[in-house]
């Protein structure tokens, strides 16, 4: 790998390590405004929104100009969030500013892979975003945690600098305010990006033909033989990792007997486990077979319906670190492969924009089927087994799919061969 791959890494580390870390901040916000229980899950909802919402747009915005000069915008943009809460905006509103800064980052991050490294390459590469962003998220949780507690960000407010008390009077200010310093230090790695010498054809900027043009995407990737099943897959993925972290939350609660603040280290323990997996299928799995890896999927869906059967932290320490390793080494090969056909078929930009909005509708279409079951009381345990089993049912299918499509490939090479 070389040095721009390392200066991009220490970016996304950073500037997904305040993201992680923002969210618990925005929370204590609102607690600090007596604000209604009701608005917290909205935070989550305005974030990923935004990436739905600005699929169309993102995608021609990352091809426009250098991939590291767009990471640098979308982190201006975070800041810019942050700092609105200093001019008295609403946090929820802020959030959301910040969720478009992070919505506009994502094609220029995963694009840029495209245009720096060869195919051969983007699996490991992947392996180590992957792995590194799944660090990135446990250290921010952990690092969220510390500024919001009794002792974390008063220690700021305390000092009693001239400056910093002029503009700061909360600790949850302060929180905020060492978060923007985190945003700043991943922007300036931002400027440090090389240009890889790719550039694009001018832009369309009608807003009507973009989503036009978004749509053509869309379908161009979903009627590729390759694109179709790895975008499957990453889509399923985003949607029952994001829906498996609120179902772990509320198990370890009835069968383990764990409080919230508790719980939340399995999910530590799920993200280890995906790191591990990223981590093996970037050392084990060439691109050319990565599609080998669609078996293990169903394997998880299924290891996961066994949840129901454990009772004690002694087993589900070791369950949720197989899942989580599972996850890892069947998603990375197949999105880097997703990258790979999205850039044969069309520019990186708006090939990752096109996989932002099937993976952030897929994770807002779970989470409210999730929140429906909730709602009509239905018992924990068969949640769990629908959504396993759901998983894997899914992921056979997608593998019946590649199945035909090899079998129309061969049959249409045949026919090839005997015309000559």
């Amino acid at each position: 790998m070389n040095r721009g791959f390392y200066t991009i890494m220490a970016a996304q580390f950073f500037s997904s390590l305040a993201d992680s870390a923002l969210l618990f901040v925005a929370i204590d916000l609102l607690a600090a405004m007596n604000a209604p229980p009701s608005l917290i899950p909205l935070l989550k909802l305005s974030f990923v929104l935004f990436y739905v919402l600005l699929a169309p747009f993102v995608g021609a915005f990352a091809d426009s100009m250098l991939k590291g000069r767009v990471m640098f915008v979308a982190n201006l943009i975070k800041i810019l969030g942050c700092g609105l809460v200093f001019a008295g905006i609403h946090p929820l509103m802020a959030y959301a500013v910040v969720g478009f800064g992070a919505a506009v980052y994502s094609p220029a991050k995963y694009g840029i892979l495209t245009e720096l490294l060869p195919a051969e390459k983007l699996v490991i590469a992947n392996g180590w975003i992957e792995g590194l962003t799944v660090l990135s998220i446990i250290l921010g949780t952990a690092f969220g945690g510390a500024l919001v507690s009794p002792i974390g960000g008063a220690w700021l407010v305390n000092l009693h600098l001239p400056v910093v008390d002029s503009i700061i009077s909360t600790p949850s200010q302060a929180s905020l305010a060492i978060l923007i310093g985190v945003y700043i230090l991943a922007a300036l790695f931002n400027l440090g990006i090389p240009d890889t010498g790719a550039r694009y054809d001018h832009q369309e900027r009608n807003p009507t033909r973009l989503v036009a043009d978004f749509a053509n995407c869309s379908a161009t990737l979903w009627k590729d033989k390759l694109g179709q099943i790895s975008l499957a897959v990453t889509t399923l993925f985003w949607g029952a990792g994001a829906t498996l972290q609120l179902i772990v939350i509320k198990w370890a609660e009835r069968s383990l007997q764990m409080p919230l603040d508790k719980s939340t280290g399995l999910i530590g323990v799920f993200a280890v486990g995906v790191a591990a997996g990223a981590a093996a299928a970037a050392k084990m799995i060439p691109l050319k077979k990565s599609l080998t890896v669609i078996p293990l999927g169903i394997i998880m869906g299924l290891v996961v319906t066994s949840m129901t059967l454990v009772h004690s932290i002694t087993l589900a320490v070791p369950l949720l670190m197989l899942i989580g390793v599972l996850s890892g080494f069947f998603v990375v090969p197949l999105n880097a492969l997703l990258q790979h056909r999205g850039h044969v078929l069309m520019s990186a930009g708006h090939s990752i924009a096109v996989q932002n909005f099937n993976e952030n509708l897929s994770i807002l279409s779970m989470l409210a089927l999730y929140s429906v079951m909730l709602a009509l009381k239905v018992d924990l345990n068969i949640i769990i087994v629908v959504f396993g089993l759901s998983l894997a049912g899914i992921m056979y299918l997608i593998g019946r799919r590649h199945a035909a499509n090899q079998r129309e490939h061969d049959s249409l090479k045949l026919i090839g061969e005997h015309k000559h």
